[in-house]
């Protein structure tokens, strides 16, 4: 067994996340630079400093993840999302942003649904790294982050804290941030929008295929998943799913 399966394989033991489901160039080269970065020579090293200290074994889940976001990220394809929205009848709206990273898409959602106003919702944000959880539950962004929104709208939904914006508790009520991992853990029942997006292209074609099926399963009949603009996948209808848009699938009723 080469050096970083055996890796892999301890890691999975001491975290359950299982680094052989991520397309293996990416992932060695990004962890081999932190490895090396805290004076590591090995794997073996690496991996015996981890079981002994948890603020290095923090940093590299972190590492692991792609933390990188903002309010609004491509605006056109969330205009495209809201044209096809679903509104169930009865009952608040069931959404979950999968591996939500800081928080910015599950706000950018709750954001636009209060501006229809016509929407009462639930949203589920989940991300694998409890770290960058906690900074999205804190809900404090930078300039950078928010530049995508409308002065307007900084104004109604954030209270300027110093040179950060801080989420009001208008949209931050209907929000519910837990960890959740993508690659063993159960996905929810009875979703009406799911939001997963920049996340499938680090997974293997075989990883990829189990997340999608499982979106599909979680979907309620009529429900819409919005990935990312590198994600289209051919043959959505194997999973019940068809086009609704750019980058959106509709799961059949």
């Amino acid at each position: 067994m080469d050096e970083f399966l055996q890796f892999a394989r301890q890691l999975e033991r001491l975290t359950g996340i299982d680094l052989t489901l991520y397309k293996r160039p990416q992932m060695e080269r990004r962890l081999t630079a932190l490895r090396e970065k805290r004076g590591y020579q090995t794997f073996d090293a690496y991996m015996a400093a981890l079981t002994r200290d948890s603020d290095l074994l923090r940093e590299l889940l972190d590492r692991m993840t792609i933390n990188v976001s903002e309010f609004l990220r491509n605006p056109e394809r969330w205009q495209d999302l809201m044209r096809v929205l679903p509104v169930p009848a009865g009952r608040p709206l069931r959404a979950w942003s999968a591996a939500c990273a800081s928080g910015e898409e599950p706000y950018t959602l709750a954001l636009l649904l209060e501006e229809r106003g016509d929407v009462r919702y639930e949203i589920w944000a989940t991300d694998i790294d409890r770290t960058i959880l906690s900074h999205a539950q804190r809900g404090r962004y930078s300039e950078h982050q928010v530049r995508g929104l409308t002065q307007e709208w900084l104004e109604r939904y954030f209270v300027r804290d110093g040179d950060a914006f801080v989420v009001t508790p208008r949209l931050r009520r209907h929000i519910r941030f837990e960890a959740h991992n993508l690659l063993a853990d159960p996905y929810p029942p009875s979703m009406d929008l799911i939001i997963c997006r920049n996340v499938l292209i680090y997974f293997t074609e075989e990883a990829k295929r189990r997340v999608i099926r499982g979106f599909s399963e979680s979907l309620s009949p009529g429900g819409v998943l919005f990935v990312g603009s590198t994600e289209q996948f051919m043959g959505a209808s194997q999973y019940g799913l068809g086009n609704a848009g750019p980058f959106l699938y509709r799961k059949a009723r």
